[in-house]
């Protein structure tokens, strides 16, 4: 709330301080000439001196950062409201700024330059306040990893001696420092996801993460780690063969196995091993989720990782990880809710679209509500099917209030609650039909709806870098939602969902063109979905219900046979 501060200056007396003189006839001419003067000097100090000091109590207290090319977001602080437990908003729909958890809870560490990266410090402002906090162990283990980036990362002493080891070709049996890189592959939802995978792997097992950088990871993404850059140098000795690694390459671990060529002798080990990990790979590769073979892995300096699964899941059914990743994560589901914000900062150009359509749409809303559409047609639609699916969902579990076509609503309020949803989807269609509905009818509850769309690009474009920024954007606004509705199967949704730390109504994916009954679901847990697990016992050597294992790794709600982390106590 503004508060207006009037200054009031009263005086009790007049003030006597300079009278005239009198003479027998009134005041001499000149006595006149001079009072007059003091008074023309006096008379504007009166007048002024109140508003210079205004002005200067108001900059003392200005929060406002001058140097900066746009404005700060106003973060609100939200206190419940009394229609439901979901919905949150700001009180008396006024906006409070807040300084924000700056640090995330200890997840990230003073030091970087603000300017590079003006995200990193600011998200902060623009979201609640996780109630996940993460565990002491984690921050002591991201603490250990620092160091060890520090000192190992590109371009240091222990980084280019295993260079030198991997480019003579020979077996290794000591190096230094050991790595995981990770190969740029799918779409963005599935980078970051696979991403967030490859480094909690770094984490389990000492390695140094390294990131093939493609065609636009650093124009997307700030460096998360201090001091030594995360991207994979350009002149990495194998970066050419990069594009030619698959399942069938002589280097790759299930390959080998499969050919009896690995040699598993303690002396002497491959220098380099290519992990196939993406969605076509075999029982093989996927023995990578054994306790036998991480223990041989452990012995190689470099692991090339090629993935478009999150599979953390499948690491929490690892006995050797198990003790470990029981301390890093004492509530199972929070593991890409952590992790995402420890290392996924917008770039400044990105920062710009997702603060710029935040404060024009969304910050003056007492409620944001994200409906994120993805159709796996051919056809980019708009269906109607979908959109009565949409309709079916917010209105079914009270996201959105019903509209009176009769006309028979009450007068409206005269304050009413504004609640703004942001879509996204390849297609505009539903974003207009919605937009329409709530502009051509008043709310039975008297809410004022507002929806926007910030982009429709008709289809996926995965190697152009303004779709990505676009795409990353709106991510991130997605997130920023105090409610949130995802489609099935959508990585785009699973990492809106991880990075606000909330569970969303999931949209179930449609089959022979027909809206589902339910509509939605309200999901297990904010985790995203393993969708190719192994179902595999490697102590037994025969095929189980890898969902059924252990209580905090469940079948996922929108696909069947997917695997989700889930913190049991809540279900």
């Amino acid at each position: 709330m503004t508060r207006a501060f009037r200054r009031r200056t009263s005086y009790t007396r007049p003030i006597d301080r300079f009278r005239f003189r009198a003479s027998a006839d009134g005041a001499t001419k000149s006595g006149f000439i001079r009072d007059m003067k003091l008074k023309e000097i006096l008379t504007p100090l009166f007048i002024g001196l109140p508003l210079v000091v205004f002005v200067v109590l108001v900059f003392r207290n200005s929060t406002v950062d001058l140097s900066v090319g746009f404005a700060e977001a106003r973060a609100l602080e939200r206190v419940p409201n009394n229609g439901g437990s979901e919905s949150s908003g700001s009180e008396n729909g006024s906006a409070r700024l807040s300084s924000g958890d700056k640090l995330i809870g200890g997840l990230l560490i003073p030091g970087f330059d603000e300017g590079s990266c003006l995200s990193r410090y600011r998200s902060s402002l623009y979201r609640r306040t996780s109630t996940h906090k993460p565990s002491l162990y984690l921050l002591s283990m991201l603490r250990d990893y620092e160091a060890l980036h520090r000192r190992c990362g590109p371009h240091t002493k222990p980084y280019d001696e295993a260079v030198e080891q991997l480019k003579s070709g020979n077996s290794v049996s000591l190096t230094e420092c050991k790595y995981v890189v990770w190969m740029s592959y799918s779409g963005l939802g599935n980078k970051i996801l696979t991403l967030a995978s490859a480094f909690l792997y770094a984490l389990l097992t000492n390695r140094v993460l390294l990131v093939d950088g493609g065609k636009d990871m650093a124009d997307l993404f700030c460096e998360p780690f201090p001091e030594k850059s995360w991207l994979l140098p350009n002149d990495f000795p194998l970066v050419d063969q990069f594009g030619n690694f698959d399942s069938k390459s002589p280097n790759c671990h299930g390959n080998m196995l499969k050919m009896n060529t690995l040699n598993t002798s303690i002396e002497s080990v491959p220098s380099y091993l290519y992990l196939h990990l993406a969605h076509d790979y075999d029982d093989h590769d996927k023995l990578f989720f054994c306790d036998q073979e991480q223990a041989l892995l452990d012995r190689v300096p470099w692991l090339i990782l090629k993935t478009d699964n999150y599979f953390v899941p499948s690491l929490f059914l690892i006995p050797s990880f198990e003790h470990k990743l029981s301390n890093l994560f004492p509530q199972k589901d929070t593991v890409f809710h952590h992790l995402g914000r420890y290392l996924f900062h917008p770039s400044n150009h990105v920062w710009g679209l997702i603060t710029r359509y935040y404060e024009a749409y969304l910050a003056s809303a007492d409620e944001r509500i994200g409906i994120q559409v993805r159709v796996f047609e051919s056809e980019p639609g708009p269906f109607q099917h979908v959109m009565d699916q949409i309709l079916g969902c917010t209105l079914k579990e009270k996201l959105l209030p019903e509209v009176d076509k009769e006309g028979s609503s009450s007068v409206p309020l005269e304050r009413p609650r504004v609640k703004a949803v942001l879509m996204t989807s390849l297609s505009s269609g539903y974003y207009e039909q919605l937009r329409t509905l709530y502009w051509e009818y008043p709310t039975k509850t008297g809410d004022v709806i507002t929806v926007y769309q910030p982009s429709y690009e008709m289809y996926q474009q995965t190697e152009k870098k303004t779709h990505n920024r676009k795409a990353w954007a709106e991510i991130y606004l997605l997130s920023l939602s105090d409610v949130l509705v995802t489609s099935a199967w959508s990585t785009f949704g699973y990492v809106a969902q991880g990075l606000s730390g909330s569970k969303p109504w999931i949209l179930y994916k449609a089959e022979n063109m027909t809206t589902p009954n339910p509509p939605c679901r309200r999901a297990m847990s904010m985790e995203p979905c393993f969708h190719a697990p192994p179902f595999y016992d490697c102590k037994a050597k025969k095929g189980i219900d890898t969902g059924k294992v252990v209580p905090h790794v469940r079948h996922c709600e929108d696909m069947s046979w997917g695997l989700k982390l889930v913190h049991h106590e809540d279900l």
